[in-house]
């Protein structure tokens, strides 16, 4: 294995938002302490010294810096390129096989990882004989665990292990500190575990703090603090991430998680613009159809809809139903989430039998299609409509029981069984305060709290409704609707001074809002 040297590298972007690579070579040994010079901040700022052929190691180096921003496929590609250029790599392999985790979604495939992994040699032992370093020998140990035998969650927590030994015997060593802090968070099976991701976020500090342009470091911290109580101390990582990663999309995105959880409804809007256009530019480069219903288009109209910008979540909405009935670009379960908030978030009920669209593939698609279906009808006064969506909502299975729950008190409270229709919201409630804290816009497309304020401000128990909008508000900070109904329930209940902060609140969540917006009937 050859053992040339350093590369200093420069990740430039060009037009496209695609990284190439100019590099110099200078005059010391490929595993020494300075084996990487800091790039531009293009992709990040990393030092990961390897045994790789000068050739390869660029590549190898974008592979780690789009690996540490989760651009897995791109990644791939770039460890690949390095394999091509140095066959006997073996941190290009171990880097491949990284691409094949993806611990925050909950996805990995074993067979590519291994299959990876036996381009390199066929056995583990083989593997490690062809590492270049002890430290190279511990990294493939570590992807080897990821790999091994036994269930997914045993393996998650043995790769931790291993790279929590690797980090006692490299502690200064800040990608295995930044690889460390990940496996924390790739142990949290059961959902936000706020123990482990602090865990995460106490190892990714330093690193942030000793290189502020470390895409890993910032990324994993704003996994760590994207929950309302913990997102402030995730700001300046969310500030310096899309700076350090302007040519990943998901870069770009992924402040936005901090910006959701703090009700920072202009940065969102503006996160997930650059997302999308980075995101759709580089498909355009490898000739693929844009994306037009997906992740950032979903969160983006969620956005534009806090923000009173009606008319661009409808565009955003409108492209994202033309993508998903084309084929191209599109997702049932996208266009469900974002017909839902459309409607519900604007209280535009007619809107619902406008917007209709086959979404049987999906489960979650078909339950918030249909509770939305039946809500706006019950609003219209069409309740055979109402009971037949929620009669479909019990044999749904994902977000189902909460929304059945909702749509079946609300046709309780249509018939005056208003003691069963308020038990009903306070079950789903109680539900959802159950569930796992799930990042970005309420995963229960009509959040619980909220709606049973709404039913309280009806029946006129203006403080039990105050009580009810607060506690939806610290599950969703400056979620408008929920603003708007504690407003209401303060001045009712004639607390006159809540009431006119609150308005403020929202005159300036919406001082760019579509002309006529508030005069609509959506202040406080």
């Amino acid at each position: 294995m050859t053992n040339p040297g350093v590369l200093s590298l420069r990740f430039l972007v060009v037009a496209a938002g695609v990284a190439t690579v100019v590099f110099a070579i200078a005059a010391v040994p490929a595993v020494s302490a300075a084996a990487a010079a800091p790039q531009e901040a293009k992709l990040g700022t990393i030092e990961f010294p390897t045994s790789g052929s000068a050739a390869a190691q660029p590549h190898f180096i974008r592979g780690v810096l789009l690996l540490h921003s989760f651009e897995y496929e791109d990644a791939a590609t770039a460890f690949r390129e390095a394999q091509r250029l140095d066959p006997d790599f073996a941190m290009a392999y171990w880097g491949e096989a990284m691409t094949y985790n993806h611990p925050l979604w909950a996805q990995q495939d074993r067979d590519a990882a291994r299959e990876a992994l036996a381009r390199l040699a066929p056995t583990p032992e083989a593997r490690a004989a062809a590492a270049g370093s002890d430290k190279e020998r511990a990294w493939l140990a570590a992807v080897e665990a990821l790999y091994g035998e036994g269930d997914k969650q045993a393996r998650d927590y043995d790769y931790r292990d291993a790279m929590r030994r690797m980090y006692e015997s490299y502690p200064d060593d800040h990608e295995v500190t930044a690889f460390y802090a990940l496996s924390w968070l790739g142990t949290s099976h059961g959902g936000r575990d706020f123990a482990k991701y602090m865990r995460a976020a106490a190892l990714a500090e330093p690193v942030f703090d000793e290189n502020p342009d470390h895409p890993g470091a910032a990324h994993y911290l704003i996994h760590s603090y994207d929950d309302p109580i913990h997102a402030p101390l995730g700001l300046p990582s969310a500030r310096a991430y899309s700076k350090i990663a302007p040519a990943a999309a998901h870069a770009q995105h992924m402040t936005s998680h901090i910006f959701v959880a703090t009700g920072m409804w202009e940065d969102v809007v503006a996160a997930n613009e650059v997302a999308r256009d980075v995101q759709n530019a580089r498909l355009a480069e490898l000739g693929r159809p844009p994306v037009d219903c997906g992740h950032y288009n979903s969160w983006l109209q969620y956005g534009y809809l806090q923000l009173g910008q009606i008319e661009a979540a409808t565009r955003e909405m409108t492209v994202c139903r033309e993508a998903m009935e084309e084929g191209s670009g599109g997702s049932a379960s996208y266009f469900a989430n974002m017909r839902a908030r459309q409607v519900l978030d604007t209280g535009d009920w007619e809107l619902a039998a406008k917007l209709t669209a086959d979404v049987s593939g999906s489960g979650g698609a078909r339950a918030n299609y249909a509770f939305t279906t039946g809500f706006a009808a019950l609003k219209l006064g069409d309740l055979d409509t109402a009971r037949r969506m929620a009669a479909s909502l019990k044999g749904a299975r994902e977000g189902a029981p909460i929304l059945a729950l909702e749509l079946d008190a609300m046709l309780a409270l249509e018939d005056g069984k208003i003691d069963e229709a308020l038990a009903g919201l306070r079950e789903a409630a109680e539900l959802e305060e159950s569930l796992p804290f799930e990042f970005g816009p309420p995963a229960v497309i009509k959040p619980t709290h909220e709606l049973l304020g709404e039913v309280l401000l009806q029946l006129e128990r203006y403080d039990e409704a105050i009580a009810a909008f607060e506690q939806a508000l610290a599950r969703a900070p400056r979620r408008t609707a929920s603003l708007v109904g504690l407003a209401h329930a303060a001045a009712a209940a004639g607390d006159t001074l809540k009431a006119n902060e609150i308005r403020a609140e929202l005159h300036e969540i919406w001082r760019n809002a579509d002309p006529g917006f508030a005069a609509a009937g959506h202040g406080g």
